[in-house]
């Protein structure tokens, strides 16, 4: 029995949903990695049809894993996005070969290019920027590539805590994107502050860097949880919202949700229809499942369940 099957439905008088929040949220994508994905029986008992699910590629995945993950994501009705990271790639014929694989087992047309987060490359490749210079993602007919950014900076890149370097980079991807056939947009890390966000965004735009934003959201999951992650990840001073959270006892045993952080952006969005952020994408560090009905509850989407820690 599915458990979301995505009717348009009454809010419930005791739980009013917030429109401008349901529209931003309207399209959204979510990450999975092959163990994650494998988890779960039936992805279209959980995510609406069409939804784009990103696969993360982590350093020993076999790529068999990640082209069966994508294959089943493809046959389910979604539209996966792989990653492809510069520095697990070992050379050109490798990157051709995870591309043809890729496409003639799974119809895949988009992809997400990023350098990853290993510290000494295997191979030839160090960068986004040197894979996409390849050609091969546009001779393939890929449809939409998808960058990184960091709207808090990356210290793994700026070690000096300024975006000189990843704001240089976004300027050669916009480049890029002028010349490029495929449709072109920037994924981010999650934050947990609106202000930031904005603040980075509108800088994009000032800087000529016109590449719409898919904005990364870190969903439901246990306060542990997430402040690992984000130490993991690399999260910038809206750590800080979490670290204020964990030291309220009342607060500390309870499940983080992101419900401000995007209700004020798309308050923000609704304020300013032309602001840079086009759709939500989400890390499901609390599960697959907990995820998308949150995303369900505050869509106001059918759900069997209201129970979003399922």
């Amino acid at each position: 029995m599915s458990i979301l099957n995505f009717r348009r439905k009454p809010a419930p008088a005791d739980a009013p949903v917030d429109a401008t929040l349901a529209h931003f949220l309207e399209g959204h994508s979510i990450e999975v990695m092959p163990r994650t994905a494998a988890k779960i029986e039936n992805l279209a008992d959980h995510l609406a049809p069409g939804t784009r699910v990103y696969i993360a590629h982590i350093e020993g995945t076999p790529i068999e894993d990640m082209v069966t993950t994508a294959a089943r994501i493809r046959a389910e009705g979604f539209e996966p996005m792989p990653h492809f990271p510069a520095r697990i790639i070992k050379d050109r014929a490798t990157l051709a070969d995870w591309i043809d694989r890729y496409q003639s087992e799974a119809d895949v047309k988009q992809g997400l290019i990023l350098a990853g987060g290993v510290a000494d490359p295997v191979g030839d490749f160090d960068s986004s920027m040197q894979l996409l210079d390849t050609g091969l993602f546009e001779t393939a007919g890929f449809t939409r590539l998808h960058v990184a950014g960091h709207p808090e900076g990356n210290r793994d890149i700026d070690t000096d805590g300024s975006m000189k370097i990843v704001t240089e980079a976004l300027l050669w991807k916009q480049k890029y994107a002028e010349t490029s056939s495929a449709d072109m947009a920037i994924a981010t890390q999650f934050a947990f502050e609106a202000a930031p966000i904005i603040d980075w965004v509108d800088s994009l735009q000032q800087q000529g860097i016109t590449l719409p934003v898919h904005i990364g959201i870190a969903g439901p999951a246990k306060l542990q949880t997430l402040i690992k992650f984000a130490i993991a990840c690399g999260v910038g001073p809206s750590l800080k919202v979490l670290q204020k959270r964990a030291m309220d006892v009342t607060k500390l045993l309870l499940p983080y949700e992101p419900t401000e952080v995007l209700s004020d952006l798309a308050a923000h969005k609704a304020a300013h229809p032309d602001f840079g952020i086009e759709q939500v994408h989400f890390f499901p560090l609390g599960g697959i499942k907990t995820n998308a009905a949150y995303a369900a509850l505050h869509m106001n989407t059918d759900s069997q369940t209201a129970d979003i820690q399922g």
